[in-house]
């Protein structure tokens, strides 16, 4: 078999994107995928199946509490199977989608387990079967993430479940205790408890989404709480108990302090992802790793050993599939002797929850920690006219933008639909707008992009409906 120019290891969005942007680089391309379907984590176990549940089940709650507002009487019926099979559908389309897009790029898949013995050559290890070697010019380790686990907490994914599990509950829960106040943990909360479940989250820090801009935070568990969800903050789980017919959960202060009970149905263990590199041999053929068990690389996604590159979850940087797939053709580019690149100053990052949360760039307390001086647009969407008509007035936009410049730095939305408007907002960043370029952009009436406009606007201390 002649050697290969590209292998990728990983179909997550990285690694799929990854070998499609060499294909049409015109590189000989293969990819190894040790699951049975391509897409990795995101398609079959993590944003594809959840945004789903989260649709349908936003879809549910609409039907029970909105609609009849709205003049429209209905009684809706719970049928989880049928839930679960419109979830599976769409699943089984995207997996399908990368499927038809590898035999239309001419790309060669291999399924098994990948791993490098030497530099140049990938060994693949099937379920069954012989195990075969192919060579590579160049690899890309694209490997993605696993979940994080707690110290002596066992995931069965039935009652005590990851992500994973969440996804899959054959019943709704009448109480689901969570461990974690991240992303993940409070998309899949939302979708359970819009089914009916009782949701308390356990969070160790002071706030939930953490990373997230301090103000959007604060907001954000506030139309948690107003919806249902009970927060225990700055808190940690000591003990899960599965003995009873109960789970038992033993949580206390984290700064030491009394122990308390919680009785539940299910855990879902929701701390966080690490990098997956187990079983790639990676010790063995010198790539370095960090303290993190990331992957080292350097500013072009190059390892220490020659023709071995890596991206994605498995090298330092935010865990998001966009961030995956852009850097997938950048190094694509790269290998083909182009000028591929990635702006980590405009990664996007949205929570699917209801209202959405959206945020791109600088947050101000990360702008205060630097001494930079800039200016504030806030912009709700009470004073929003389709959002107001629409009954969904929780949130607002923020801009931030450099107070000599007016260049903007970052934007922070909480509210509906702001995982499509931050969009705008990345896009001028990209090109270096100012707040004022947008504040001077047409938006088209009446949308809840509206919204940004007249944040930007407010940059300025002349926003006009409000």
């Amino acid at each position: 078999m002649a050697a290969y120019d590209v292998v990728v290891i990983g179909t997550g969005p990285g690694g799929y994107v990854a070998a499609i942007r060499a294909a049409q680089l015109g590189l000989k391309t293969a990819v190894v995928e040790k699951w049975a379907t391509f897409g990795g984590t995101c398609l079959n176990v993590g944003c594809i199946p959840s945004k789903a549940l989260l649709h349908s089940s936003e879809l549910y709650e609409e039907a029970n509490h909105g609609f009849a507002d709205m003049g429209i009487n209905v009684s809706p019926s719970l049928d989880i199977t049928k839930m679960h099979a419109f979830k599976d559908e769409g699943v089984l389309g995207n997996t399908k989608g990368v499927e038809f897009l590898f035999k239309k790029n001419k790309i060669d898949t291999f399924q098994g387990v990948g791993s490098i013995p030497e530099a140049g050559k990938v060994t693949v290890t099937p379920d069954e079967g012989e195990a075969q070697t192919i060579e590579a010019k160049n690899i890309i380790i694209a490997t993605g993430s696993d979940i994080a686990r707690l110290p002596n907490i066992e995931i069965d994914e039935k009652r005590v479940v990851s992500s994973t599990g969440a996804l899959a509950l054959e019943k709704v829960p009448e109480r689901m205790v969570i461990v974690g106040g991240g992303v993940i943990g409070l998309e899949l909360g939302s979708v359970w408890r819009r089914l009916g479940a009782e949701i308390t989250v356990v969070e160790f820090l002071d706030r939930i989404i953490p990373t997230e801009d301090g103000e959007v935070s604060k907001q954000f568990q506030k139309i948690l709480q107003k919806q249902g969800m009970t927060f225990k903050m700055k808190t940690k789980v000591t003990g899960v108990d599965t003995s009873g017919n109960a789970i038992k959960v033993t949580v206390e202060p984290a700064e030491g302090g009394e122990a308390e009970v919680l009785e539940t149905d299910v855990v879902l263990v929701s701390i966080g992802r690490k990098p997956f590199t187990d079983g790639l041999g990676l010790e063995g053929v010198g790539v370095e790793m960090d303290e993190k068990g990331r992957v080292k690389t350097d500013d072009h996604y190059r390892t220490n050993v020659a023709g071995i590159w890596a991206i994605g979850d498995v090298i330092t940087g935010p865990m998001l599939a966009h961030k995956a797939e852009d850097e997938g053709v950048a190094v694509a580019e790269i290998i083909a002797g182009q000028a591929g690149h990635v702006n980590y100053d405009v990664i996007p990052n949205v929570v699917y929850t209801y209202p959405e949360v959206a945020s791109v760039g600088r947050t101000e307390e990360a702008l205060k920690a630097d001494g930079v001086a800039y200016k504030v647009g806030k912009f709700p969407f009470t004073a929003n006219g389709r959002a107001k008509v629409n009954r969904t007035t929780d949130g607002f936009v923020k801009i931030l933008a450099d107070k000599t410049t007016d260049r903007v730095l970052g934007v922070h939305m909480i509210g509906p639909d702001a995982g499509t408007m931050i969009a705008e907002v990345a896009l001028g960043m990209e090109f270096g707008a100012a707040a004022e370029d947008i504040a001077r952009t047409c938006h088209a009436h009446p949308t809840l992009s509206e919204t940004v406009k007249e944040a930007a606007l407010a940059v300025d201390g002349r926003a006009i409906h409000m």
